[in-house]
């Protein structure tokens, strides 16, 4: 390819920590006003390979070219200067200050006497915000909005500093269907300003609706480059894991026992006060998946949270094997056998800065075998499991049991929760976004351990945005809207559009045909 149409050229970069190799002699072009997906598992190295093109990390290797000059970028200030901005998976902003001040953070206009002239900021955020079709409130503070205006905010910022080239690290992860079409017409709407974008992905629709080109890690090492509109979605999946990849997972006939859960009449409020579920009725048996399926915001989470014990409940009742466990603390409720894979596995599931043995004995680390005399760590017992647990679930830690957990990639986090959270071995497991932010690997192993501890007679309730997900491994679907059940469905009995009507409120599955 010719190198004067590439505006980024990335030539054998290699970058190692701590028991891994990240990237390993990558090579990478990126075109002029293109859309380049950058796609592989967790883990592959997408996020390190670009955090040394934005300067966050230096690479051990390898030269970088911008525009077709070789550039060091030590710096993201650097990275700014040349024209590249990061719109980072994990959103950098500050939750007490609003839309404006965060888009303008380092960067704010000032007035004749040299202070911050905050009418002009919002005025200026304005202006972009509608120029780029990102219309948001600059007096609004960031705490206050939803994740898809956040992202909106993440975009703004860069867009402001000027930036040519956008990287989006994982941008679709934390977003709901709806939010995800929106951004996916940003994307086309920004190439169309002619901005070059790199979109960091394992979501293969996403890269079939938006990129131009695809070049696709594995391990580190650079599998290939392919244009997007000569390959199948199949063919991409095969490139990024290496093997044949099952969309859709088989299932056993379901054998239902007893009922585990029963929630009944339960009122939840959230954290503003406001009454989040309402009068919310439901029961799961032994050997079910029973899936909720809804638009986020509509009580998913306070009916997490009520049924662990993160939330209290207003009135109502949570049964768990026919014990009133509503009163319950959390730690009472994880004895009585409820397990809980939450929906944010950074600040619900893991502490970061802890190993994976420590993370491992979370929930359980004050009993033997992990406690001696009853106040002694016993830290080789903690190791001793992880170890295990890492090898039943392929879990890729570069330093095993010691790995800080935070180092790993989401997909590895995910798996290490699930891992606890099956070795715990309760009755019923509470599970919410299982699959979010994952690649299609780790999408179906995940989701095939779960339903393996179906077969194996667990109770579980699952939580999940993703309606295919919903209708793949789900025995009954109850749709959610207003924090209220509007209809429970049993396998097959309804469709994905017939779901999607009842989640915009209907009670009826059937409205649409009568309108």
């Amino acid at each position: 390819m010719d190198s004067a149409e590439n505006i980024i050229e990335m030539i054998g970069i290699t970058k190692s920590f701590p028991g891994v190799v990240a990237n390993d002699d990558v090579t990478l072009d990126v075109k002029d006003n293109e859309v380049l997906a950058l796609l592989g598992e967790n883990g592959a190295g997408k996020s390190t390979l670009m955090s040394v093109l934005f300067g966050s990390y230096a690479p051990d290797k390898g030269t970088i070219k911008i525009r077709g000059k070789v550039v060091n970028i030590d710096d993201p200030n650097v990275a700014t200067a040349l024209g590249i901005g990061m719109v980072h998976q994990h959103f950098k902003l500050v939750h007490n200050y609003t839309v404006a001040e965060n888009i303008v953070l380092g960067y704010e206009p000032k007035n004749k006497f040299g202070m911050i002239d905050i009418k002009k900021a919002e005025k200026d955020v304005e202006v972009l915000s509608k120029l780029y079709g990102l219309e948001v409130n600059p007096r609004d503070k960031i705490e206050d909005i939803t994740v898809g205006m956040q992202q909106r905010v993440e975009i703004l910022k860069v867009l402001y500093r000027k930036a040519d080239i956008i990287i989006f690290d994982e941008p679709t992860a934390v977003l709901t269907p709806q939010e995800i079409d929106e951004l996916m017409e940003i994307i086309r709407l920004l190439k169309e300003q002619g901005k070059t974008i790199i979109i960091i992905t394992h979501k293969l629709k996403e890269i079939k609706a938006v990129a131009d080109r695809c070049t696709v890690l594995r391990r580190g090492k650079v599998v290939g480059t392919v244009n997007v509109a000569e390959v199948s979605e199949t063919q991409l999946a095969e490139m990024m894991v290496g093997r044949a990849v099952k969309f859709e997972i088989e299932k056993n006939p379901p054998h239902f026992g007893s009922v585990k859960l029963k929630i009944e009449n339960l009122n939840v409020k959230n954290s503003r006060g406001q009454m989040a579920v309402r009068d919310l009725s439901l029961e799961v048996r032994a050997g079910e998946i029973l899936g909720i399926a809804g638009v986020d915001g509509n009580g998913q989470s306070e009916l997490l949270q009520g049924i662990t014990g993160m939330l209290p409940a207003e009135s109502g009742k949570i049964f768990l094997n026919d014990v009133d466990i509503t009163k319950y603390s959390i730690r009472k409720r994880i004895e009585a056998g409820l397990g809980h894979v939450p929906e944010d596995r950074q600040k619900h599931g893991l502490i970061g800065q802890f190993t994976v043995a420590e993370n491992v004995a979370l929930k359980n680390y004050y009993l033997p075998p992990y406690t001696k005399n009853g106040c002694v760590l016993v830290e080789s017992e903690m190791v001793k499991k992880a170890d295990s647990l890492i090898q039943a679930f392929d879990i890729r830690a570069g330093q095993g049991a010691q790995t800080l957990a935070g180092s790993m990639s989401g997909g590895n986090q995910q798996k290490a929760i699930i891992a606890r959270e099956v070795d715990l071995g309760g009755d019923v497991m509470v599970i919410a976004q299982p699959t979010r932010g994952l690649d299609v690997g780790a999408i179906e192993y995940i989701r095939r351990r779960i339903l393996e501890e179906r077969d194996k007679g667990r109770a579980i309730l699952l939580i999940s945005f993703e309606l295919d997900e919903i209708m793949n491994l789900c025995d009954r679907i109850a749709t959610i809207s207003k924090g209220t059940i509007v209809g429970t469905f049993n396998e097959g009995e309804v469709t994905e559009r017939e779901i999607g009507i009842m989640m915009a409120g209907s009670k009826d599955k059937d409205a649409e045909k009568m309108a």
